[in-house]
């Protein structure tokens, strides 16, 4: 590494030897480092066939306003995303506030009183539990007579199969899947374990409606959900699929029918799909998409040296550094309130946008437990932008996320060893 490198991160913050312990684990990188940019080429060719094949054209980036009826961008959008994500259909919309709303348009649209949703991969992300009604909240899908119950994976992260066989009844309508491991520190699900789970649920009841919470897990392989037998797949536009770009929205993409139902939930019945105006955003959510593959592969990166370098400093980290990536979050297990503080402090000094705040923890709306988030975004809440969180409460993980660009991901994770080394948190491994 040059002296002008040494300098310019010294000028930003971080010592030598921080950099030098950074530079040494990245020595050990490269063919992991190979295999993300191949994943990304791949998912860059499937990306630009899709916007070829349904004939992506300036006029898509004119604005609608009011009902937004013929809206040729919003249409032209929600094609390329059922070509990508290999699906009959796709909602692609603005007024899907966040993933958590994506996830609920889904699963209210797709039950009816009496109905009962599965998960069987255990409780599913915070946001969600209100959503569901097992924490009560206003409008619950508990409130409507929509009942849940969950199966717990095994204690080495595979599936409990006789518990799910036995949990299916004639009730069960949707099967609700969450690939990413939320405030958990259990594995993220491969879309290859997800396909094996489906082909297993389907076995016993064919006509049950299998969901797939994709956030964060979006171009992280060459294929998806919905390429192995998932019926709906749901995420935020803040997250992978959006490339950095989309200021807001979500994505459901799967089955016509069980789509169709999500877009007369999500405005009226009997309008559905034809209205919602795009308010100027198709631009950004083509472009976003059509970056979204190379942007997914920096914070991929970033994932792994976070691992491989917390790993080395003696922390429980999950994924590993040498396991397979199937999402983009690395939980980082610090063992305290104050190293979970430190380190989001340190994420969010690396910012480029509000980088002198110093963020605290707060009980945030759908969450039971204090969280500490840092996010020095472009667009709030924007997670696919160099982020970390984390609950404040035992193990004391800390869930690092994202970085438009690898470079800023790396300098992020270094800036979070910073802050931990000056509260005497951590300590640099001795050199010989």
């Amino acid at each position: 590494m040059s002296d002008k490198i040494h300098r310019t991160y010294e000028a930003m913050g971080i010592r030598r030897e921080v950099l030098a312990l950074g530079e040494r684990i990245l020595s050990e990188l490269s063919e992991r480092f190979r295999n993300i940019d191949e994943i990304a080429e791949i998912c860059q060719m499937k990306v630009l066939s899709a916007m070829q094949k349904n004939r992506v054209s300036e006029q898509c980036f004119e604005t609608s306003t009011g009902y937004g009826y013929n809206d040729l961008g919003r249409e032209t959008l929600e094609a390329v995303y059922a070509s990508v994500f290999h699906a009959e259909d796709a909602l692609v919309r603005a007024q899907i506030t966040c993933g958590t709303h994506a996830l609920a348009v889904a699963l209210a649209a797709n039950t009816r009183p009496g109905d009962e949703i599965l998960s069987p991969v255990g409780k599913p992300y915070d946001t969600l539990e209100g959503v569901i009604g097992i924490q009560p909240a206003k409008g619950s899908l508990a409130e409507y007579g929509v009942t849940y119950r969950q199966v717990d994976l095994l204690p080495d992260g595979g599936f409990d199969y006789d518990g799910i066989r036995a949990a299916i009844n004639e009730r069960t309508k949707l099967i609700e899947i969450q690939r990413s491991k939320g405030y958990q520190t259990r594995p993220t699900l491969s879309v290859e374990r997800i396909g094996e789970l489906i082909a297993f649920i389907k076995g016993i009841k064919p006509d049950v409606i299998c969901m797939v919470d994709n956030c964060y897990g979006e171009f992280v392989e060459t294929i998806e959900p919905t390429d192995v037998g998932a019926d709906l797949c749901v995420g935020s536009l803040i997250k992978n699929p959006g490339g950095g770009l989309a200021p807001c929205g979500g994505y459901i993409v799967g089955k016509k029918e069980y789509v169709e139902q999500c877009a007369y939930r999500l405005t009226t019945p009997g309008l559905g799909k034809e209205v919602g105006a795009s308010l100027g955003v198709n631009r950004s959510f083509l472009q976003g998409l059509f970056l979204a593959p190379t942007v997914t592969a920096g914070a991929l990166k970033g994932a792994v040296f976070a691992a491989r370098l917390y790993e080395t400093l003696g922390f429980g980290v999950v994924p590993n550094g040498t396991e397979e990536r199937y999402d983009i979050i690395q939980a980082v297990t610090l063992g305290s309130p104050e190293a979970v503080l430190a380190f989001c402090r340190g994420i969010q000094a690396a910012a480029p946008v509000d980088s002198y705040v110093v963020p605290e923890p707060w009980a945030m709306p759908g969450y039971h437990s204090d969280v500490i988030m840092a996010a020095g975004a472009f667009f709030q809440g924007s997670s696919i932008e160099l982020s970390a969180d984390g609950p404040l409460e035992p193990p004391y993980a800390v869930y690092f996320q994202g970085g438009l660009t690898w470079y800023h991901a790396k300098f992020g994770i270094l800036m979070s060893l910073e802050y931990l080394l000056r509260e005497r948190l951590a300590e640099l491994p001795k050199t010989e």
